[in-house]
């Protein structure tokens, strides 16, 4: 295959995950600022981030649109989906400990997301924690490609 064409082909798997992503944290975001009282409730509630609720229920939303904006950004976006997969993958992890070592499960999750059960939300996040892998793999070998290529010119 032309290989121009399967960098193109990249990009745009690239970019359709840089997108989606974007559209998960605008939305999980405002969806936590618009209910920030009961977000913070939510974490405080929580053995593990209840004394750090305040900071938290304003520094993940920020996080997330920063994220979401840095992602539409190309100069950013390798950058951004790596802080993706970490935050997802903290959200991940503090959904495992929750279930593993609290006897009251609060979710502190935003809009529709909040209705899932907890199982559903660790696939939810798999899913999310494999789309940022792949954007990753895809936009190194693009760039390992294209450097590889510029130094053998």
């Amino acid at each position: 295959m032309n290989t121009g064409i399967l960098i193109k082909k990249r990009q745009a798997v690239v970019e359709t995950i840089c997108y989606l992503y974007s559209i998960l944290f605008l939305y999980t975001a405002s969806s936590k600022l618009m209910g920030l009282s009961d977000f913070k409730l939510q974490l405080g509630r929580s053995q593990l981030l209840g004394p750090f609720a305040e900071w938290i229920a304003w520094i993940v939303p920020l996080l997330e649109i920063v994220l979401a904006i840095l992602l539409l950004t190309k100069v950013y976006r390798l950058v951004a989906l790596y802080g993706s997969l970490i935050l997802m993958s903290l959200f991940t992890g503090y959904i495992v400990w929750m279930l593993r070592f609290s006897d009251h499960i609060p979710c502190s999750c935003g809009g529709v997301i909040s209705s899932m059960g907890w199982e559903t939300h660790l696939v939810f996040n798999a899913f999310w924690i494999v789309l940022a892998l792949i954007g990753i793999v895809l936009m190194e070998n693009t760039r390992k490609k294209s450097t590889s290529k510029n130094t053998v010119q």
